[in-house]
Parts: structure tokens; C-alpha cells; sequence
């Protein structure tokens, strides 16, 4: 009888490779376990704080008024990540419009945005004005800097001060995630540090965190160490590969107004807002987040190994720390990142049969190729791999729902890209 590999017409080199990983990074695999347990307690307590029961599920239209479901989710959500409020509904259309809504809401004409993570991820450039857009914040007289990481993919912490002592920030930007990057996605504990700076020089400072593709990957989120927003997509992480659409946005209760009110609209707030029969999928998707992540972060470890075996390089390694799913893979040749992106598409459940190629993306600079054979369009918590066409030739790859699949879709990728 065929074994799995031989199903799919993986050659035995490829599977003993992915063995060999799974063995040698044993104690990165349980320590991914350790905190994917803690975290499923901390949601479990939370749904049994809230007392959800069947009457969570039901469906609203039209306004959505007294939407006991959706106020459940979003107790649930604040009591997740430890804030006061927080913003869940399926009118974000994806993590950057959630992004861009809370950007919106905090800044006016004259204020002045600081971003201390470099420069911001490809669809948010736009929003902010470095790419020019005339509805972007720039267009509108908000002001920009930003500050970038050190070579070693940390905080400058001594321009950052500096530029705090010299300048009125209105709000400082933190993406977690390293986006179209070659850095290390930031910890948990480096931004509290940065936090407690930030809050020292001007307690008034709005710090908000772009947590895309990062919850759940700590025990510790960055609204528990300081931070007065966070946002993220329900197709990432936090929806658990169930949430069919949405976003989320949490943090003080006086911020989170000011975002439903921009969300919507001055005087109506959160008091509109019909969820369509959503309310099962989000918290549903909500309590297999953790599992749903622990797997994600898993299958990253058996790339980055498999890979780095290879001879590939890789951010970050098996054995480092994570702050994100995202597995960033240099393969310094654009046929050999076509081939590995395609791979990843012909071991998905949904259009395997597609073959994927660089194409013209709203957002972004340059084509993009783009693997991303989910249930959900584009939901990146499933597995995926994409990637701007220009130089190092960097494959992005995350998520995937079960850790089996999501293997078998590596040595796949491996396969194609190598011919075997």
C-alpha cells in the first residue's frame, strides 16, 4: 500500500528530510504546544465568563440593533487581550481597511504619525500618503516620519527618544509582523520595552500595534504590556480559519468609540452593525484559533528547517524565537520562488488544479504571486505562500489549518521547485 508521500508522488528523499526535521527540532515543536494550551484556557475562560449559549449564534439584518451575539464577541474579545473595549465586526473588509479605520479615527489635519517599525507594509502606503493616493492621511494634512529598525531587526531606541523629546506624536505605529520583510517579527517583550519608553517621554502618545499575524503565537498580546490598540483580520490567525470576513480592533474604551464612530458614522457608533448570521463562525473560529495557530507555527519550523537543509536561507530559523507565522524563505531566483509558490497551490484543497502566476495586485508596487488555495478567499490562517516579483526572491509562507496538511503541502512545494 502507497503511504502519504507516495500519494502525492513525493519522493522518499523529501519525506525522510521532513522526519529528520521533525525530530531534530522536537523541543520547538512542544514548546509551540505549551503555549497553544495556555492559550486555549485563556479563550475557554473567557467563553465561560461570558456565558455563551446557542442565543450567541442568531442572526441579525438591517441595522443589526441589540445584537446580543455581537456584544458577546466583542466582551469576549476585550477580555482576551485585556483592554477595556473592543471592535469586532464583519464590515472590515480585510486587516488593512481595520487598520486604516483606527489610523483614520486617531489622526487629524496637523497631527503627526510616527511609525517605528520602518516603513509600513505595501497596502498601507496609500492610506498614509508615502504612495500617493488624494484620500490618503497625507491628503489630508496628517504628518509622517518614520523611524526604521536596526540592522539586527530591533528598536533604535536612542532615535526613537530622541525624536519623542524633539517632536508632538499624536500616535506611534508598531507592525508586528515583518510584511514583505527580511527582520524578525517583533516579541512580545520588545514592545513592551518600547511602550514603556514611548510612555515615559509622553504618557499621552496613542501606541497602536498592527497584531496581523500574530496572535495567539505568545502567551502575552501587546495590549497586556501597554499598548492602547490593536487591530487584525478574522481571515488571519484570531478566526481560526472559520470567520468568513472581518476585523477586529480593541483597546481603551474611549479609543474604540472614536473607531466604531469612524467605522460607521458620528451619533451611531457601535449600535449598528448586522452580523448576517456570523456570530457562530467568529467564536467558533475564536476557540480553534490557538490549535489553528499552534499548527501554523509548526509547519513554519518544518519549512525553515527543511529548507535550511537545502541550503536556502531563512527568517527566522527552526529554532528562534517567533513573533509571527510567517516563514520567510530567500530563494534568490525568480524561477525557483515561481515554482515553490506554484507547489504550494497544487497541494491545496481548493483549486489545486490553478496554476498561479505574477500578476497586478491593488495595493501593492509590484506583481505579486500569490498560492492561496483556502475555503476562505484569501484567508492567509489557512496555508499560503505569496511574494512581490523583485529582488532577493523571497517566499512568504503561513498558516495552515491542520499541521498534516500544511506538511504535505511543503514537501510539495520542495518537490516542484526542485523537479524531483
Amino acid at each position: 500500500m502507497e503511504n502519504s508521500f507516495e500519494l502525492l508522488g513525493i519522493s522518499k528523499k523529501i519525506e525522510n528530510l521532513s522526519k529528520h526535521i521533525e525530530e531534530k527540532y522536537r523541543g520547538v515543536f512542544e514548546s509551540i504546544s505549551d503555549i497553544a494550551l495556555y492559550n486555549q484556557a485563556k479563550v475557554l475562560k473567557a467563553f465561560r465568563d461570558a456565558e455563551i449559549s446557542q442565543v450567541h449564534f442568531s442572526k441579525t439584518t438591517g441595522y443589526g440593533y441589540d445584537d446580543i451575539g455581537r456584544e458577546a464577541i466583542e466582551k469576549i474579545y476585550a477580555k482576551m487581550f485585556g483592554t477595556e473595549d473592543s471592535l469586532v465586526r464583519i464590515q472590515f473588509v480585510n486587516g488593512t481597511h481595520t487598520i486604516a479605520t483606527a489610523l483614520e479615527a486617531m489622526l487629524l489635519p496637523g497631527d503627526r504619525l510616527l511609525a517605528i517599525t520602518g516603513k509600513p507594509y505595501d497596502t498601507l502606503c496609500e492610506v498614509i500618503g508615502i504612495t500617493e493616493n488624494r484620500l490618503s492621511l497625507k491628503n489630508y494634512g496628517v504628518l509622517y516620519d518614520q523611524i526604521d529598525l536596526k540592522e539586527d531587526g530591533n528598536f533604535d531606541l536612542p532615535k526613537i527618544k530622541e525624536y519623542l523629546e524633539n517632536n508632538k506624536v499624536k500616535l506611534v505605529h508598531i507592525q508586528r509582523s515583518k510584511g514583505y520583510a527580511l527582520r524578525k517579527a517583533l516579541y512580545i517583550e520588545d514592545i513592551e520595552e518600547v511602550i514603556k519608553l514611548i510612555k515615559s517621554i509622553d504618557k499621552d502618545i496613542i501606541v497602536m500595534v498592527d497584531n496581523c499575524y500574530g496572535e495567539f503565537v505568545d502567551k502575552k498580546e501587546p495590549t497586556e504590556v501597554g499598548a492602547d490598540l490593536a487591530c487584525g483580520s478574522l481571515i488571519k490567525n484570531i478566526g481560526g480559519g472559520l470567520c468568513e470576513t472581518g476585523g477586529y480592533i480593541v483597546g481603551r474604551h474611549d479609543l474604540i468609540n472614536i473607531c466604531a464612530e469612524k467605522l460607521t458614522c458620528p451619533g451611531i457608533g457601535k449600535e449598528c452593525g448586522a452580523t448576517l448570521g456570523q456570530n457562530r463562525y467568529i467564536l467558533q473560529g475564536l476557540f480553534n484559533a490557538p490549535t489553528v495557530v499552534k499548527s501554523a507555527l509548526q509547519v513554519a519550523v518544518l519549512a525553515s528547517g527543511m529548507m535550511e537543509e537545502l541550503g536556502f536561507l531563512v527568517y527566522p530559523k527552526a529554532d528562534e524565537k517567533r513573533g509571527d507565522i510567517v516563514q520567510a524563505i530567500k530563494l534568490g531566483d525568480k524561477d525557483k520562488l515561481i515554482k515553490f509558490i506554484q507547489g504550494i497551490q497544487y497541494a491545496s484543497p481548493v483549486d489545486s488544479h490553478v496554476t498561479p502566476y505574477p500578476w497586478d495586485m491593488p495595493g501593492y508596487t509590484d506583481q505579486v504571486i500569490m498560492a492561496a488555495g483556502t475555503f476562505i478567499e484569501g484567508a492567509s490562517i489557512e496555508l499560503s505562500a505569496d511574494s512581490p516579483i523583485r529582488e532577493p526572491y523571497v517566499a512568504y509562507m503561513q498558516g495552515g489549518i491542520t499541521y498534516e496538511s500544511a506538511k504535505l503541502a511543503v514537501c510539495q512545494a520542495i518537490k516542484n521547485m526542485m523537479g524531483e
